[in-house]
């Protein structure tokens, strides 16, 4: 249910809300339309918390809010079926139930809101931010009406959610985060381990014969399903993009010269300077110390009595275009480097800059940007071309005339393609069709005959069609025997090797020092230090990891290494945690993190007992009303 209400943040009224509802469990509370709950809810009721009914439209109108939300994410509108397998629907039906129940405690304990608190509250949050920083009573309004909400309507959610969030606090609020669960996390994260290896290969597998007629047979037959043809469509497209269109212009050497000169810039790398500056509180400041730097002081001698870093002065190699103070830029690009300069009023305070290097500008012979130029002209002026051919082949398609004619009577070129849904041809080959993630995809989504809207790529589109569509299929023996084969070989390795792993494994175990195995196997004994759990180091692939961190310290696994062909037999050498540091940003990330987690587990069970106290009941048949699978008592 959580995770649910946490997503209802995503939106513009959520980040209003989140704005609002800083600390534990905010994100909880931002819910909108609540209020609607208590007043006007007709004679027909979804669910009843204590005195307070929830009406069939408001959990309605909540859950397609929902769904519009969770389909702005993945980009693809989600179906009300789909919401539902989700568990979307039980998800909402839980967030109003639990705000019902936290509303009416509010009330039941006589919890109220100065009105100065709502003002307060409005005017800091950030989404009514003017660009002065500070509360923007135009913006205010404006977003208010984007949301459909009126400003009366606003405050009356604002009070709801802040007095829930008082109960909330009051019960985890000032929890600390347990000692004992930031130990196991930090030891979870952290922990590191150190192993010795051996990684047995395809050698020692041994001589493998060649399979007989029957072993293929019966291996393709239990394995027929990896060697399956996919299904192909083959797909006829028309592209009418710049780069395209472009292709065939003629375009002068003249017309290359003078483009080049007009955007000479683009086509080279700008000089770039090494910057530091020191920023002071004041210009009196600023200036004090230009004038010590006059006399003898040292840039570098500044900084270290200023207890500064490089981290606080260093700007880094920049082009002047990059330095995001134009004050600083101007003096940094008009200095030597050695050279300070004088007090500088940047838009961050009084500053004092150098240079500590330069790089000059750089750029190619003119006879090597020529193609580039040539292209870039070409798709410049192919850009209304686009914009009319568009047009005028939605109106050819309008009137009943397929692509191919189309294209035809327009004389642009029509491209066919045979591909599988990964984009490849039936040869293997990656297809270069335009656009070729997003038309693949469309066209696995269509029909044949069907008319399909252009796919908008590279300034401009695509149209496609399905002419044809083969279906996936089992293949033959005899179509794939090579690949069988090499398959039926991969796997008797990586079975051979697994065996003999077990086997080294079983003799270190009895006590065999393991640089003993190793040689009576020919094997090389490699060593590598603080693995990190979940993630590859040099030659130890993550499998290897996962095994050496469900090994205990001076034991011994084995695992299969990146290919079947590979395999890893180690011994855990050392098991290292290190300390948290109780004032590091990650500590008290991991700190907040873990309170909220507590705070949530709190509020879960205090929600669960409020139900009870007041009393909870769900309409099973108005719920399948709402989702439109049935229809409820209106009386």
């Amino acid at each position: 249910m959580l995770r649910g209400i946490r997503k209802a943040s995503a939106n513009w009224l959520g980040r209003i809300v989140m704005g609002v509802v800083m600390g534990l469990l905010a994100a909880v509370f931002a819910l909108w339309g609540i209020n609607d709950i208590f007043r006007n809810f007709g004679h027909s009721s979804l669910a009843k918390v204590g005195d307070i009914e929830i009406p069939i439209e408001v959990f309605r109108q909540t859950f397609n809010d929902r769904v519009h939300q969770v389909s702005d994410q993945i980009r693809r509108p989600l179906t009300p079926d789909e919401a539902k397998a989700m568990g979307l629907d039980q998800r909402v039906l839980r967030e109003l139930i639990a705000n019902a129940s936290l509303d009416q405690q509010a009330r039941r304990m006589g919890l109220g809101i100065p009105d100065a608190e709502i003002v307060r509250h409005a005017m800091d949050d950030p989404a009514f931010h003017g660009p002065t920083g500070k509360f923007d009573r135009a913006r205010f309004e404006r977003v208010l009406r984007q949301n459909g909400f009126t400003e009366q309507r606003y405050v009356g959610e604002l009070r709801h959610i802040i007095l829930r969030k008082q109960i909330i606090d009051t019960l985890a609020g000032g929890l600390p985060a347990p000692k004992a669960w930031l130990d196991a996390i930090n030891q979870f994260q952290n922990q590191q381990r150190s192993i010795e290896y051996v990684t047995l290969g395809a050698a020692q597998a041994g001589d493998l014969p060649q399979p007989t007629a029957e072993e293929l047979v019966k291996y393709f037959e239990a394995h027929k399903f990896l060697f399956r043809a996919p299904e192909y469509r083959k797909i006829e497209t028309v592209a009418a993009t710049p780069g395209e269109l472009g292709k065939w212009m003629e375009i002068s050497d003249a017309d290359i010269k003078a483009w080049f000169d007009e955007h000479r810039s683009h086509y080279l790398r700008p000089e770039r300077r090494h910057i530091e500056q020191i920023v002071f509180a004041n210009t009196a400041d600023a200036e004090a110390a230009a004038a010590r730097l006059k006399d003898g002081l040292s840039f570098a001698a500044l900084v270290a009595e200023r207890g500064l870093t490089d981290k606080d002065i260093d700007l880094g190699t920049l082009a002047k275009s990059d330095v995001a103070d134009p004050a600083v830029a101007d003096a940094a690009f008009a200095l030597k480097v050695g050279e300070v300069s004088a007090p500088v009023q940047g838009r961050f305070g009084a500053a004092i800059v150098t240079v500590l290097g330069v790089e000059p500008e750089e750029a190619k012979p003119f006879a090597e940007l020529v193609p580039q130029i040539r292209s870039d002209i070409a798709m410049e002026r192919a850009k209304p071309d686009v914009k009319r051919l568009h047009e005028q082949i939605e109106d050819e398609r309008a009137g009943g005339a397929s692509l191919a004619q189309v294209a035809e009577k327009l004389k642009l070129s029509v491209a066919t393609y045979n591909v599988d849904r990964s984009g490849r041809e039936p040869s293997g080959k990656v297809a270069t069709l335009p656009a070729a993630a997003q038309v693949v995809a469309a066209a696995f989504n269509s029909d044949v005959g069907v008319d399909n809207d252009p796919v908008e790529a590279d300034g401009g589109y695509v149209w496609y069609n399905v002419v044809g569509i083969t279906p996936a299929r089992d293949r033959s023996l005899d179509e794939v025997k090579d690949q069988v084969e090499a398959r039926w070989r991969e796997d008797e390795i990586a079975s051979r090797l697994k065996t003999k792993s077990a086997e080294l494994v079983d003799k270190l175990k009895t006590g065999t020092a393991f640089d003993a195995v190793a040689a009576a196997a020919g094997l090389k004994v490699q060593t590598a230090d603080k693995l990190a759990r979940n993630k590859r180091e040099g030659d130890v692939s993550a499998k290897v990891v996962a095994a050496v961190f469900q090994t205990a310290k001076d034991g011994f696994g084995s695992a299969q290494g990146d290919a079947a062909s590979d395999w890893v037999v180690f011994r855990v050498t050392d098991v290292t945690t290190p300390p948290f540091d109780a004032n590091s940003p990650e500590f008290k990330r991991l700190a907040d993190t873990v309170k909220n987690q507590e705070g949530k587990d709190i509020y879960e069970q205090y929600v669960a007992w409020l139900e009870q106290q007041l009393g909870m009941s769900v309409n099973q048949a108005a719920l399948a009303q709402a989702l439109g699978s049935g229809s409820a008592d209106t009386n």
